[in-house]
């Protein structure tokens, strides 16, 4: 493993090299008029379709509702992480937060704090959006007929909370968001938040969630390109920020984001030198953050709550899991491709704990290893303070029980989203 990890890190600072040559104006070879004006023109052209009119109503909402649609298959997946770390939770909270977002921008308004709308735009908005999402919440509730994960009711696709949630997150975001990035972040923080929730709380899938809050961003987004198109300048006003072009690809791409995806087990489970059980898919979830000293490099850490799925007597259950969490640290790296578009990679240890847990009437103890790992993938800056990553991790860790000294390997397949600072 450590040949592996020193090739991997030398291919790194090999690659960081090269891009810094690259940023100073390709140095280190000479570059030809045409290829020059080749890059430039595609660049141009993507750009010009990230800033259509078009694109700016679903660039977040689409992703969401593909995702969720292509997520519902693994739905039981992650609710069995959610049954295994929190399986008597219930909370309330989520009914608030969904209209929190509306309630502050209700307030800044009223407290005579400028925004985007006068009172009469902002409604005819807030009016248009909400139909816009109730209509496609409840058409869609009514024709799928997905029963909910506590099997109370069969109205659960998609989630009308977290639709509630990210429709009002994304209108305070485009009335106030221009005092600060981080009444954005905020805001999204707290719908994301919401989302969450509701599937802690049992009554809906992730699937519902990810369809749910895109639904609400596309809707709101909708709702102000038909105001925007009815009111033209009418109770439009004048911000600070009108006119400024959004900053891509420059500065380091700190960030701090939502970790999640698929455990893909590459050995088995071992007990002792007598009892081995072949391992299936599991699946993460945590947070994953990094801060960069320069554009090329920086030091990050994650934090995982995971489980895997292990097979006993030829028979795959949901029930038969075992859970671990894992925290590791170390360096990342980031070589940009285009002004949006980079290629990441880390190299992490950490530790890994495991609960008590019985198998198959053999009693493990919990205990704790050494976990130490590495991880690839694309990222794409959707805003400023906005980005979005797919990532292939590999990990390798301590065994759960003590009797066993073959070493856990898996592979992590997922997204992220998150905030860059």
């Amino acid at each position: 493993m450590k040949y592996i990890i020193s090739i991997v890190f030398l291919l790194l600072i090999s690659v960081t090299s090269n891009a810094q040559t690259l940023a100073d104006g390709h140095k280190g070879r000479p570059c030809k008029p045409t290829d020059v004006d080749s890059v430039s023109t595609n660049i141009k052209f993507g750009d010009r379709i990230a800033d259509s009119r078009l694109f700016q109503t679903t660039y977040l909402g689409a992703p969401l509702i593909i995702g969720g649609l292509i997520e519902k298959h693994q739905d039981k997946k992650f609710r069995r992480l959610r049954n295994d770390f929190m399986p008597t939770f219930k909370r309330p909270f989520d009914n608030y937060l969904q209209i929190t977002p509306a309630a502050i921008m209700v307030g800044l308004k009223a407290a005579g704090v400028k925004s985007r709308s006068s009172w009469g735009r902002m409604l005819v908005t807030d009016a248009i959006a909400t139909s816009l999402m109730t209509a496609t919440v409840q058409t869609s509730k009514h024709f799928t007929h997905v029963t909910r994960p506590d099997g109370s009711d069969n109205h659960s696709f998609p989630s009308g909370h977290t639709a509630t949630a990210f429709m009002t997150a994304t209108m305070l975001s485009k009335e106030y968001g221009y005092l600060s990035p981080w009444v954005s972040v905020g805001s999204y923080a707290v719908a994301t938040t919401t989302g969450l929730m509701r599937i802690a709380n049992n009554k809906h899938w992730l699937s519902d969630v990810m369809v749910g809050s895109g639904v609400g961003i596309i809707a709101t987004e909708m709702a102000y390109w038909i105001t925007d198109a009815i009111y033209k300048n009418k109770g439009r006003n004048e911000l600070p920020t009108d006119g400024k072009k959004e900053v891509f690809g420059e500065g380091n791409p700190s960030f701090i984001s939502l970790y999640g995806g698929f455990n893909l087990p590459l050995s088995n489970y071992d007990i002792d030198e007598n009892n081995e059980f072949k391992t299936s898919t599991g699946t993460t979830m945590g947070l994953e953050g990094a801060w960069f000293f320069s554009r090329y490099m920086g030091v990050g850490a994650c934090g995982t709550i995971s489980n895997l799925r292990y097979i006993v007597n030829g028979t795959d259950a949901p029930d038969n899991t075992f859970d671990f969490y894992r925290l590791s640290v170390g360096p990342y790296f980031s070589l940009p491709l285009t002004r949006r578009w980079s290629l990441g990679g880390k190299l992490l240890c950490g530790r890994v704990w495991y609960p008590t847990k019985t198998i198959d009437n053999i009693k493990l103890m919990h205990r704790d290893g050494r976990s130490f790992g590495s991880g690839l993938s694309i990222d794409y800056q959707v805003h400023e303070h906005l980005m979005g990553s797919i990532f292939l991790d590999y990990g390798l860790q301590s065994p759960q029980s003590r009797m066993s000294k073959e070493y856990i390997h898996l592979m992590t397949l997922g997204a992220r989203i998150g905030v860059r600072l």
